[in-house]
């Protein structure tokens, strides 16, 4: 966990705030949703256990330093980035519209298209005629910089990791936590981080 924090320069940041953890390579959200679902999941286990911080070699950081970075990584998903747009399609005011993705960017005209002909519409320069809502795409680069094009699907390609990561982290953020999900006893099976206290000793007698 001490790595997902910016201090340790354990990863790079963007400018913008988002981690790096493919070390500036493409399609960083999925390893950012993912990097906030693990985070927020720790913060429910440490709270659940009783536990309100942990150390970082010397220095002690409490649970919500590692909550705020799972909270900054959503936020910038969503659209609080330098660009100040959403990277999930039909989310905010700016989303992606040419999303790199064959059901959203091939018209529904009862044409069954082969693969061939199907590149004529991953070509075309339009905006999708179908939005893919609720998915996220592969994202900027590691200078917050996004391109909205089809064909470079390296910034405009979802991924089943990546939206899968992302569902995982808003449940995960969820104060609530849902009318089925009780936090308190969801890490009931999960062992404590300290060896259990061993029983006193019998009694002693002489």
């Amino acid at each position: 966990m001490c790595s997902y924090l910016e201090k340790y320069n354990v990863y790079n940041f963007t400018k913008g705030g988002l981690i790096q953890m493919n070390h500036g390579g493409w399609q960083n959200l999925q390893y950012a949703a993912n990097a906030a679902f693990i985070a927020s999941l720790y913060v429910d286990y440490m709270k659940a256990t009783g536990i309100p911080g942990w150390y970082c070699g010397p220095e002690y950081t409490g649970v919500d330093v590692l909550y705020k970075f799972a909270t900054s990584q959503v936020d910038y998903i969503l659209g609080s980035n330098p660009r100040n747009m959403s990277y999930v399609v039909g989310y905010g005011v700016h989303w992606p519209k040419h999303v790199h993705h064959r059901a959203a960017s091939i018209p529904n005209n009862d044409h069954k298209y082969s693969c061939f002909e199907g590149l004529k519409w991953r070509n075309n320069p339009n905006s999708n005629p179908n939005n893919i809502t609720g998915a996220m795409v592969g994202g900027p680069d590691r200078f917050d910089v996004f391109h909205d094009v089809r064909t470079n699907y390296s910034y405009t390609e979802p991924t089943l990791a990546g939206n899968a990561g992302l569902v995982a982290a808003l449940v995960s953020l969820t104060t609530s936590g849902g009318s089925v999900i009780d936090k308190n006893t969801m890490f009931s099976g999960v062992p404590p981080l300290s060896p259990v206290s061993p029983p006193p000793p019998p009694p002693w007698k002489p």
